[in-house]
């Protein structure tokens, strides 16, 4: 018998609905096309990506999966929604990115048929949209080598981010579709460290992300407090 896929169809279908969108810089996904180069240098200031196996999970239309393999990755994008990866494989065709493949696997699928095979592990704003966020860790965990980095990057569970991450950015500024983000599915930095914890993988740096809607500019800071980032490190003699 085959486990469920930890995936809620509600959610594959609103990112598939909007897949045609995913490389309209102006479009839906405008604050991933602004805020990847931020993710991207972060991830760079910690761990080598050039010549590095690298999977993004949940990839989406490969905003950051490409952006690696244009940096000298081999990257693998993987994701359960088809439609966005069939953008994500035109885009890819389109810009002739070298080093780079896309496939419709769950991670949990991938890290039984390939555990310990990357370097690099990225899974960035893709906790908040699952049923089960630490069945993905415990399988980032597994993917990853010994000794490898696991990144993610989601939305906190306060009233503060239900203010800014829902109301402010889907209702007022209109920066997401509404509808992106279910408060009850974001996943607060104590929740996510002690999944970490329970699959092996040691927290070794956490980044906030901030916007100031006047000037439309985002950085980096240390307030964890609505969207922030984890830096992980499998331990090096793990057994996987």
């Amino acid at each position: 018998m085959t486990s469920p896929l930890n995936a809620d169809p509600a959610e594959l279908a609103k990112f598939s609905d909007l897949a045609h969108r995913w490389w309209d810089m102006d479009g839906e996904f405008r604050p991933l096309h602004q805020i990847n180069p931020l993710r991207l240098e972060w991830i760079k200031s910690i761990t080598p990506l050039a010549a590095r196996r690298v999977l993004d999970v949940g990839c989406g239309g490969g905003i950051l999966a490409d952006a690696m393999a244009c940096g000298g990755a081999v990257v693998t994008g993987i994701d359960l929604a088809a439609k966005a990866l069939r953008v994500a494989q035109l885009h890819a065709l389109e810009a002739q990115t070298p080093n780079l493949e896309y496939r419709e696997v769950s991670v949990e699928a991938l890290a039984l048929e390939q555990p310990q095979s990357f370097d690099v592990v990225t899974c960035m704003e893709m906790l908040e949209h699952v049923p089960d966020p630490a069945s993905v860790v415990r399988a980032c965990s597994s993917l990853v080598k010994p000794g490898g980095w696991v990144f993610f990057s989601t939305l906190n569970r306060n009233p503060k981010s239900f203010l800014l991450a829902i109301v402010g950015a889907e209702y007022v500024l209109g920066l997401l579709p509404r509808g992106t983000h279910e408060f009850a599915k974001m996943v607060r930095p104590s929740e996510l460290a002690a999944h970490c914890r329970a699959s092996n993988l040691d927290l070794r740096q956490t980044r906030g992300m901030a916007y100031n809607p006047l000037t439309k500019r985002y950085w980096l800071n240390a307030d964890t407090s609505v969207n922030y980032l984890f830096a992980t490190q499998k331990a090096p003699t793990s057994p996987g």
